[in-house]
């Protein structure tokens, strides 16, 4: 199964097999990590360096960590809208499912709620929220 994963921050390996289930063995994963602005100041400025960097970041830690588990992972990084982001990636990579791993609503940053059924209507994937 290919699955697309949703990251805005690094993600475990846990975590995955936690979201997936029984499906961890045979499933490919593509993590997208956006270039999410910490406030929505920094987008308006276009001070894009620091979301850029830190998508980068938890992006390479994401796909580390699931290659070292066993997993068939490999990653890019995404625009700072998160739903452009995931109809970049998809693109390239046809995924079957969506997993969303956002953090809690008191620590996000801007623009990171991302609606799963809206993502679900727009792609016609089934998209889980993941904890």
């Amino acid at each position: 199964m290919k699955v697309l994963v949703i990251a805005s921050e690094p993600i475990s390996s846990d975590r995955l097999r936690a979201a997936l289930g029984e499906v961890t063995d045979d499933a490919e994963i593509m993590v997208v990590a956006p270039a999410l602005h910490r406030s929505a100041l920094r987008f308006v400025l276009s001070d894009a360096d620091e979301a850029i960097g830190r998508a980068g970041l938890v992006q390479r830690e994401t796909v580390e960590g699931f290659d070292d588990a066993g997993f068939d992972a490999r990653g890019d990084t995404g625009e700072s809208d998160p739903v452009k982001a995931v109809e970049d990636i998809l693109v390239t990579f046809s995924a079957e499912r969506i997993v969303l791993f956002s953090r809690p609503e008191s620590e996000r940053r801007y623009d990171e709620g991302i609606d799963a059924d809206s993502l679900q209507q727009r792609f016609g994937l089934p998209v889980q929220e993941a904890d």
